[in-house]
């Protein structure tokens, strides 16, 4: 029983922080320090990746008119839609060589090390607030800063920077509009979490934990409920332009993780 509240807890800070400017992995790393939680590293991603999903498919919910919309005019063949498809599967490039290349590395990182999430988290508060004085500006989404967002998206695979942070800071910097540059943001992670978990179906290294089922449908729930409704609360926020009261949450939390490590 323990497992499965300690699941919920994890699954509601990832449902929240995934669309929220403040790392979702940073703050699950966080989580499981205050929850004492034993888990070993590949547990921990196990996890992470199951949660991910959870919130991919809030994603995919929320946006379900626009996703439709997209995938049936690129069906008719329509130029604006296969541009904006091209437009997300470039951004997954970068990410995809990382994950591919780099998963054993980033599995060790997984591991409640608090002084490199609270570092990072410093990063994501410096991105927030400078994207943050970027006035609306009317700039349009291409190939090659589709590239350079997906680069972002590849760097906050550590955790503590945040994804959406990194992901809509850097649209911002490029002066794509704030709403064009949250829903870009939300729409191009889908492809990939679905993608880590064809990944680790194929592979078997979703089966070969002993993490408890229950745990991880409890997680998954909670992750997709609270991701719904904090994606829609993302959007609001974006287009207020108030990224800066993220920006000083992530540095309290990022000062806070860092000084416990030398107390």
């Amino acid at each position: 029983m323990l497992e499965v509240l300690k699941a919920l807890v994890l699954g509601i800070v990832q449902g929240l922080t995934e669309f929220l400017p403040v790392s979702s992995s940073g703050h699950l790393e966080l989580a499981r320090v205050i929850l004492q939680d034993e888990s070993t590293a590949e547990v921990g991603l196990l996890m992470s990746v199951v949660l991910h999903f959870g919130t991919a498919l809030a994603t995919v919910f929320v946006f379900r008119s626009d996703i439709m919309k997209l995938l049936g005019k690129s069906v008719n063949g329509e130029k604006e839609s296969l541009k904006y498809i091209w437009w997300i599967i470039l951004s997954m490039i970068p990410a995809a060589i990382v994950g591919v290349y780099f998963d054993e590395t980033l599995e060790l990182l997984f591991d409640k090390n608090l002084l490199l999430v609270g570092a990072m988290l410093l990063v994501t508060a410096g991105l927030l607030w400078f994207s943050d004085k970027y006035h609306e500006s009317e700039g349009e989404l291409r190939a090659p800063s589709a590239l350079i967002i997906g680069t972002a998206q590849a760097l906050a695979i550590l955790p503590g920077i945040s994804r959406s942070g990194a992901t809509i800071s850097m649209a911002l910097f490029l002066k794509i509009p704030r709403a064009e540059a949250a829903r870009f943001s939300f729409l191009m992670v889908v492809p990939l979490i679905f993608g880590k978990i064809a990944k680790d179906v194929i592979s078997g290294s979703l089966f070969s934990s002993d993490i408890n089922g229950l745990a991880l449908g409890v997680g998954f729930v909670a992750a997709f409920v609270s991701g719904a409704w904090a994606c829609q609360w993302m959007i609001r926020i974006v287009q207020a332009a108030k990224l800066r009261y993220f920006a000083f949450y992530c540095l309290i939390v990022g000062s806070i993780a860092i000084g416990t490590q030398f107390l």
